[in-house]
């Protein structure tokens, strides 16, 4: 027959806290995995990509009127 120690000794509890510790850090390294494919998943829908390109194409041209202007202003 097998031997159950009701009250386990210090290092097994130890080891519990370890293993629960390790298992709750691979929950949330699977949780934010989750999350980053999510948002992959939805930067690359159409509709978003699109909007994203777009702004892209502003922001590029804006950069690019206001170092004129820094430009023309130094002579």
């Amino acid at each position: 027959m097998a031997n159950f120690d009701p009250l386990p000794d210090r290092a097994s509890g130890d080891a519990l806290d370890r293993a629960r510790a390790q298992g709750q850090m691979h929950h949330s390294i699977a949780t934010t995995l989750l999350v980053i494919a999510a948002a992959r998943a939805e930067r690359a829908a159409p509709p978003v990509h699109a909007a994203r390109q777009r702004l892209a194409k502003i922001y590029g041209a804006s950069r690019l009127r206001k170092r004129m202007e820094r430009d023309a202003a130094r002579g």
